[in-house]
């Protein structure tokens, strides 16, 4: 089941990705502005995601997983009924601030994931839920860019009714995973305040360097995500249907990585290398989309720099999402969740932002060139942090395996 739920959870968020920036134009009086109200509009979905994902995460601590998945799937349909429906601009951002505060979904199942995995598998295991979601972003987009030939706002209720789909699926066959005996007593209302959250998980020495990473990690993804298809526009005049069919592409990729190639390396390099490794490949795509922008405006450097990009995001993400899970507490599963989706959020609302600026007032490449330098930083600082490596296996002869707690790596 929940392999079902990943995947309509990822088709869901993808198929609108290819016309969203379409459909934004169609209420813009200036098409000049349209990067800006794409990034504003995401901004605003990531805001409320930010407020309101400590209090998901700690509520599924509190109440169980199941609850909060299905809350956010009735949320996501009736927002994007809305954006479907659409008719003014201020309708759309309403629709986004409704996505935003409703959005507890992934949250929910990273921590549902983590219940049921011993914590040596767990950076294999989000690796193959990773590769779930590659499927999902296969055919999410490829859907979304087809269906946009008959219509912009096809994709955009397709999304609603596969949330309804997933909210009446997780009602009726969707266990619960989370057990009595590992559910908190209480919610405190420090764990309700997103900096608050930050605070505890930031003093946390083998959390520390690792939510920093992520949020290094999450600000470059965030302009190639809320900016790729103003790119993929101006600078090889792609439409809804190549910009489509290039996101699932990106999904085949995050298939082959995580579903693949994570269950090769994580054994042999750990997460750590993983992490690390995954960091250089999205420096050199981030590299080549900057190049596209300025000198080199040619389809396949953009294909290339995507691809790499995605590769090198979905196998740190894993590995990351692993290593930070292995770091808490059966009990802090929904709090670990809550934070990171908050600081994925805070990262989300100001990467359009940032990106949409950058992209108007500066250069095309120039959202591009920042993400690279912020990849450095992050790879220096994922190579100073505190990491156990679980995953990799330390043998003392044979097939004998060191206990995890003899395997961490230096800090």
């Amino acid at each position: 089941m929940l392999i079902v739920l990943t995947m309509l959870t990822v088709i869901g968020m993808t198929v609108v990705l290819p016309v969203l920036p379409f459909v934004v134009l169609q209420y813009v009086s200036h098409e000049g502005d349209l990067a800006i109200w794409v990034g504003v509009l995401e901004a605003i979905n990531g805001l409320c995601a930010f407020l309101v994902a400590p209090f998901l995460g700690r509520l599924s601590d509190r109440f169980g997983r199941r609850p909060v998945i299905i809350g956010a799937a009735f949320g996501a349909a009736f927002a994007m009924t809305l954006f479907g429906i659409g008719g003014a601009i201020w309708v759309l951002v309403l629709a986004r601030v409704i996505q935003g505060l409703t959005a507890g979904d992934m949250p929910a199942l990273f921590a549902y994931l983590a219940d049921i995995t011993p914590p040596e598998k767990r950076a294999q295991r989000f690796g193959l839920l990773g590769a779930l979601s590659g499927i999902g972003m296969m055919i999410g987009p490829a859907i979304g860019g087809l269906l946009a030939a008959v219509s912009l706002q096809l994709p955009v209720f397709l999304t609603a009714a596969v949330g309804l789909i997933i909210a009446i699926l997780s009602l009726f066959l969707l266990p619960e995973s989370l057990k009595p005996e590992n559910r908190i007593p209480r919610i405190a209302v420090r764990d309700l305040q997103p900096f608050a959250v930050f605070k505890d998980a930031f003093s946390r020495k083998e959390l520390r360097g690792l939510m920093i990473g992520f949020g290094l990690l999450a600000l470059p993804f965030g302009f190639f995500v809320n900016n790729f298809s103003v790119l993929a526009l101006d600078s090889i005049q792609w439409g809804p249907t190549q910009i489509g069919l290039l996101t699932a592409a990106v999904g085949i990729i995050d298939i082959l990585i995580q579903g693949v190639l994570l269950g090769i390396l994580l054994p042999r390099i750990g997460e750590r290398g993983v992490i690390v490794s995954g960091i250089v490949a999205q420096m050199i795509g981030l590299i080549g989309l900057a190049v596209v922008a300025s000198i080199f405006a040619q389809p396949w450097v953009f294909i290339v720099g995507a691809l790499l990009l995605a590769a090198g995001q979905g196998a740190s993400q894993a590995a990351m999402d692993g290593a930070m899970s292995n770091a808490v507490g059966d009990d802090e599963q929904g709090w670990l969740g809550g934070a990171t989706q908050s600081l994925a959020a805070a990262m989300n609302t100001v990467a359009p932002l940032i990106a949409g600026a950058l992209y108007v007032t500066v250069s095309h490449a120039a959202p591009y060139w920042l993400g690279a330098a912020i990849m450095v930083v992050a790879a220096i600082v994922v190579g100073r942090a505190h990491i156990a490596n679980t995953a990799k296996r330390v043998s003392l002869g044979g097939d004998a395996v060191v206990p995890k707690e003899l395997a961490r790596a230096d800090n």
